[in-house]
């Protein structure tokens, strides 16, 4: 689809919505996708989205471990975070699950590293998005706080969870027990092969928390994370969970009349960042409106949607839930940054190594500027940068929209196809590795396969770069910026697709 059909296309969604089409400004806010296995072609629960941080970020893939009675970890935020905090130690568990994430260096202050969720070898998918709380609760946070924030709920529960259900309760016995650090609000959105799961952190220091479950039917974006109404007896109710205190915290500071319904966002939201923006309607439409029959190819496609996929996308991420899935073979597709124009690549939990490129460099990690390299880390870093190469391919297509937007996203739609049918011999090859109890073999199988095509897609993106950086410099040219201060902007966002304004004044 050429960039001026994507714009009528999405202009005639707009269109009806246009003067109330409004995107929080903010520089990092994430966003989520949900699938219920009865909207999908093959019965998968589909988990999607992307983490939204000024940051370095990397793949990581922990094994099981083992832990010795009395181990802690710690967790919390330190007096350097946005709204600031005491580290604290909470015990650890015996074993912990293996998992995948992608992890970042930097958000608010907070502790590295950070991660906003991933996927664990129990088929548990994480997703942490922004979900700002109401300006009261942000001013009552004490100071110091003390508790584990998002990236350590998000971490812990892939650890420990084997449900969607029990990562709700992970998240909320944390919280229970040991209090919540956080940035002004927010959510997780959380699935496994049967159902998902909205959970939100409030603000205020309360130990406040609430969830929703989303059956098979249902379609949901966060961005932010919502929940609207629920049942005064939450508490009961198979489909909702929640702190003790939700509702009678909120009657005590008069912000809920007993008795009445109970709205989790207009009680505890900031009523500035609307609960079902345009932005999400779009996206939960466009889902929507493949029926019942939405396949992989067409979610990740979704995902990579330029309305929400840009620069401030630190990667990307698409799960596929199925039930019966050996742990080892449980799989996540991961673009190593904004995937409008980076690939997604699949990575199964049993991959034993990543390729050096796809670890942690220096690149956009906070405070690598200060320090000089250790001997340990320079073989490492002297290696190619996934996410700065895709980083490199984003500008120069967002840069010449018209000339290279096809041409970037078709090719790299046509790589993807290639290792979506890849899948069945991938499997079908290593189960029955398995199954003969040569489990090395099918960890190493697994291990080549994503590793080769994890180099594959570098040479895939510099043939890109190369080509794209060659036409611009001889029929463009690259400009002076006007002076350094314009790379400084707070909120400087480079998109790849229509903006709300784009939108709206398309004609139809």
């Amino acid at each position: 689809m050429s960039i001026s059909i994507l714009h009528r296309h999405l202009a005639a969604f707009a269109g009806a919505v246009a003067a109330t089409f409004v995107f929080c400004q903010v520089s990092e806010a994430s966003y989520g996708l949900y699938v219920g296995k009865n909207r999908t072609a093959d019965g998968s629960v589909f988990l999607g989205g992307t983490g939204e941080e000024v940051s370095s970020h990397w793949l990581r893939i922990e094994p099981r471990k083992k832990h010795a009675p009395g181990e802690t970890i710690s967790v919390g935020v330190t007096k350097e975070a946005v709204m600031p905090g005491e580290m604290m130690e909470i015990p650890q568990v015996g074993e912990t699950a293996a998992f995948i994430s992608m992890d970042y260096s930097d958000y608010e202050g907070f502790p590295p590293p950070l991660t906003n969720g991933g996927l664990n070898e129990y088929g548990v998918a994480v997703r942490d998005i922004w979900s700002p709380s109401r300006k009261e609760l942000i001013a009552m946070t004490p100071n110091p706080q003390k508790g584990p924030q998002y990236s350590d709920l998000a971490r812990i529960a892939l650890e420990r969870a084997k449900t969607a259900r029990e990562a709700v309760q992970v998240i909320g016995d944390l919280i229970n027990q040991y209090g919540y650090s956080d940035y002004g609000g927010n959510s997780h959105l959380i699935a496994d092969a049967n159902e998902g799961w909205v959970v939100i952190n409030f603000s205020g220091g309360k130990g406040l928390w609430v969830a929703e479950r989303l059956g098979p039917d249902d379609v949901r974006m966060s961005y932010p994370g919502y929940i609207g109404e629920i049942p005064l007896d939450y508490q009961t109710n198979q489909d909702f969970m929640g702190s003790a205190n939700l509702i009678s915290f909120a009657a005590e500071q008069g912000w809920y009349e007993p008795g009445q319904p109970f709205d989790v966002h207009k009680v505890y939201g900031d009523q500035t960042a609307p609960m079902r923006s345009p932005g999400v309607e779009y996206m939960e439409s466009k889902l929507q409106n493949l029926g019942a029959k939405v396949t992989l190819r067409e979610f990740m496609d979704a995902v990579r949607d330029p309305v929400i996929s840009d620069d401030a996308a630190g990667y990307g991420q698409v799960a596929q839930l199925k039930e019966g899935v050996r742990n080892e073979m449980q799989l996540l597709w991961v673009a190593p940054t904004s995937s409008v124009t980076a690939p997604f690549i699949p990575w199964r939990i049993g991959v034993g190594e990543i390729p050096a490129e796809y670890r942690w460099h220096r690149y956009m990690t906070k405070g690598a500027a200060s320090n000089y390299l250790t001997a340990e880390y320079a073989q490492q870093e002297a290696t190619e940068y996934a996410f700065y190469l895709y980083k490199r391919l984003l500008y120069y297509t967002c840069s010449r929209l018209d000339e290279f937007y096809d041409e970037v996203v078709g090719t790299l739609t046509a790589f993807e196809n290639h290792m979506i049918d890849d899948q069945a011999w991938v499997e079908q090859s290593a189960e029955g590795m398995f199954e003969r109890g040569e489990s090395d073999s099918a960890k190493r199988l697994i291990t080549y396969y994503s590793s080769v095509q994890a180099m594959r897609a570098l040479d895939l993106g510099n043939a890109l770069l190369g080509s794209m950086e060659q036409r611009t410099k001889l029929l463009q040219g690259i400009p002076q910026p006007p002076s350094n201060e314009t790379m400084k902007l707070e909120y400087n966002m480079i998109r790849c697709g229509p903006t709300p304004e784009s939108l709206a004044s398309t004609p139809q």
